[in-house]
Formats: C-alpha cells, sequence, structure tokens
C-alpha cells in the first residue's frame, strides 16, 4: 500500500503562497498607501476644505474693511467705530456708562 502525502516542497509553496498574499492583504489595509490612510486623508482634506472656507470668508471681510477705509473710498460710520473702539474717543453729546 502506497500513501498519496503531499510532497513537502508543496506544502512548503502553499504556506510561501499564504504568507506572501497576507503581507500583501495586510500592506493593502494599513500600509501608507492602503486603504485606512486613504480614509484618514479624505477626512484631513475635508477638515481643510472648511478652515480655508472658513479663512476664504475672513480674508473677505478683512479685505471689505481695508477697502472701506482706504483713500479711494471712504466709510465715515466704519472710521468712527474704529476710533471709538481703538483710541477710546467718544463725542462730546455722549455719555459714557460704565
Amino acid at each position: 500500500m502506497t500513501r498519496n502525502r503531499p510532497a513537502l516542497g508543496q506544502i512548503i509553496y502553499v504556506g510561501v503562497c499564504l504568507l506572501l498574499s497576507g503581507s500583501f492583504v495586510f500592506a493593502a489595509m494599513q500600509g501608507n498607501y492602503g486603504l485606512f490612510r486613504r480614509a484618514e486623508v479624505v477626512a484631513e482634506t475635508q477638515s481643510l476644505q472648511l478652515e480655508l472656507t472658513q479663512l476664504d470668508q475672513r480674508v473677505a471681510r478683512m479685505e471689505n474693511l481695508t477697502k472701506r477705509l482706504s483713500d479711494a473710498y471712504l466709510d465715515l460710520d466704519l472710521l468712527d467705530e474704529q476710533t471709538r473702539s481703538v483710541l477710546g474717543y467718544i463725542r462730546n453729546d455722549e455719555v459714557v456708562i460704565r
């Protein structure tokens, strides 16, 4: 009676193939370019886009204020408001309550 045992070389070959496949799957999930890293990058991109939008709004507001205080276009109400807040000026007919 002869037994049909798998050859030792075949077992090693299958084992090596499984190990390589496992390492590739692990790298595809956890590696620097894996699926989890991609999810992190997408979340970070959304966060940075929101921050960029907020900064664009702040820049637009500052540009508007700068334009309103420029020599070409002087907004007297804004100038009066800035003078009062920065320098603490008040008019003669005003009463200050603290």
